[in-house]
């Protein structure tokens, strides 16, 4: 990734995650924590990474999140100076409970 792209996506993550905590009036995505944004070289996309402390909720937060994109993205051009505001594609960060499973399987061999 370019370190335009990473400046844009370091960017975009703090000011979607204010958008998310502050603006959402879905009380379920203010359980959301932006952890991770890459944006493609073109800027056309925006691959947002996020996680939820109650896993049971994932699929009712994603569908909130893909609903409420159109709303994020006119807020994000509000307050973001660029041209032309990327797609935003959410993903759930797996990567957390990844490492907490890895901590746990070596506490078990310890």
């Amino acid at each position: 990734m370019s370190v335009k792209s990473e400046r844009i996506g370091n960017n975009l993550q703090k000011e979607l995650s204010e958008i998310i905590r502050f603006e959402a009036r879905d009380e379920d995505l203010k359980e959301v924590t932006i952890t991770y944004v890459t944006v493609a070289g073109d800027l056309g996309l925006a691959k947002v990474y996020y996680n939820v402390l109650n896993k049971d909720k994932v699929a009712i937060i994603q569908k909130a999140l893909n609903n409420a994109s159109g709303y994020i993205r006119s807020s994000l051009a509000k307050r973001v100076d660029l041209r032309h505001i990327p797609e935003l594609r959410f993903i759930y960060d797996e990567s957390i409970d990844y490492g907490e499973k890895i901590e746990k399987i070596l506490e078990e061999v310890i």
